[in-house]
């Protein structure tokens, strides 16, 4: 292709216009849906079939390969916003954050300095700003948006080797042979590959028999370990149960041992703006570090990870990146995003956060998270009147886990599939201890009690 060839893909021309409103016009067709429909996965034949050979030499056309898009590709792909979509942690972004997500691409903002994004520092930091405050940190804290819950934590535990690090050398202190962090044996499955990626050890210490990471525990754990410790992760919300940690007594365990305290809030952390529930969270301001993905339960699109530290100078000193062409960075601006994080390239990616609590205010965002909360313990109360249904553990947050009594994994796996193939929900199996189970993750304002009750009328072999 030719220079000008080339420059015509950056011209309005006709083709370039008439693309432009018809994408406009798909979006705004797909998020008037009242639900959207469930879909779900299609085979590799078929997708060979019907979407390959779409990248050629001459291009397809764009109105063409928007076709190929709305009615092969999106078909095959579950809507995770669907009020339905209660497996894994779905996402339920507003309207207002679903529209400026367009618009954070639509003008090219770049986030990752000061410099050349300033305006859209400013506002992601101002988010950052309130979540540091609901959490019981103090107005000096800050962070960074980052991809997700595990690179939010992968870098939170980076920064704080960084500084065991650089306390021992301070004083002068041997380095160990090996470093170590301490997590619960409920907690993610990312701080474990977070670990193998730094070469480090961790140490699961056991939960108590409500799924919670106590103190006890974690002085425990650390007596087991000679030298090298300098991080404690507590669990805010377990993506399998919704168990929030005891924050307080692991807080000041670590407080005590002088090492590091993280928490990882990627899903239920937003749960502390539930008024009801916030005691849950007591112990929280404790924290050296914390993580919530707002693409989980503050309503906003992929891929969004608030990542917030305490003092975040201790997370510019283990990430800023230093090299001649980010020289005028170092001396332009006032905070640089890409300094808090494993990252440098970035988009701001926190915008359509902040523009959907703009929009609606904090107390609706308390509001619909409340009734999440509400709905899951709702459904609870109807499984215990089910003969055929057994609740797992009581739920603290918006998770629901349960067992179909008799069930084993592979009747979970036949009505699963038969639950998506009608269009009605998406639920696949669990397990805990090595039992299958179902659970639901409800953090869909417009998920409502009719539909899981229609769900688990769907178990019942009498009906």
């Amino acid at each position: 292709m030719g220079l000008k060839a080339a420059a015509k893909m950056h011209t309005s021309t006709a083709q370039t216009v008439a693309l432009r409103e018809q994408i406009l016009d798909y979006a705004r067709t797909r998020m008037q849906l009242d639900p959207a429909p469930l879909d779900g996965p299609q085979t590799l034949k078929f997708l060979k079939a019907n979407a390959s050979n779409t990248i050629t030499e001459s291009g397809l056309g764009g109105t063409k390969a928007l076709k190929v898009f709305d009615e092969v590709l999106a078909p095959a792909c579950i809507s995770t916003d669907h009020p339905g979509y209660l497996s894994f942690i779905p996402a339920a972004p507003t309207e207002a954050a679903t529209l400026f997500d367009l618009v954070v691409s639509a003008t090219s903002v770049y986030g990752g300095s000061w410099l050349e994004g300033s305006g859209a520092v400013f506002a992601e930091n101002e988010v950052l700003s309130w979540l540091a405050a609901e959490v019981g940190l103090p107005k000096s804290a800050g962070g960074v948006f980052v991809q997700g819950g595990s690179l939010g934590n992968l870098s939170a535990l980076v920064t704080a080797r960084h500084q065991a690090i650089a306390a021992r050398k301070a004083t002068r202190r041997r380095m160990p042979k090996r470093w170590s962090i301490i997590a619960s044996s409920e907690s993610h499955s990312s701080l474990k590959a977070a670990a193998r990626v730094m070469d480090v050890d961790i140490l699961l210490a056991s939960a108590d028999d409500k799924g919670r990471l106590r103190g006890t525990a974690v002085a425990e754990a650390a007596a087991k370990i000679k030298d090298g410790l300098f991080a404690v992760v507590a669990t805010a919300g377990t993506t399998n149960f919704g168990i929030v940690d005891r924050l307080d007594e692991v807080g000041k365990v670590a407080k005590g041992l002088g090492v590091w305290f993280h928490i990882d809030g990627a899903y239920g952390l937003a749960g502390i703006l539930d008024a009801k529930v916030k005691p849950l969270f007591k112990g929280s301001a404790l924290a050296d570090s914390f993580i919530v993905d707002p693409h989980k339960w503050l309503f906003t699109p992929f891929d969004c990870c608030a990542l917030v530290y305490r003092n975040p100078r201790l997370a510019a000193a283990a990430h800023t990146q230093h090299g001649e062409y980010l020289e005028v960075l170092e001396t332009s601006g006032d905070y640089n995003p890409s300094d808090y994080a494993y990252n440098l390239t970035r988009r701001a990616r926190g915008l359509p956060l902040w523009c959907s609590l703009a929009t609606y205010g904090i107390a609706a965002y308390r509001a619909a998270i409340a009734d999440n909360i509400a709905l899951a313990h709702k459904v609870a109360d109807v499984i215990r009147t089910r003969e055929y249904l057994s609740l797992v553990r009581e739920p603290e947050l918006s998770i629901v886990v349960f067992e179909r009594i008799g069930w084993q994994q592979r009747d979970y796996e036949n009505w699963s599939n038969t639950l998506l193939a009608d269009g009605i929900g998406f639920v696949v199996p669990s397990s805990h201890n090595g039992r299958p189970n179902a659970r639901f993750a409800i953090v869909n304002p417009r998920t409502e009690l009719k539909l899981l009750i229609q769900i688990l009328d769907s178990m019942d072999d009498q009906k």
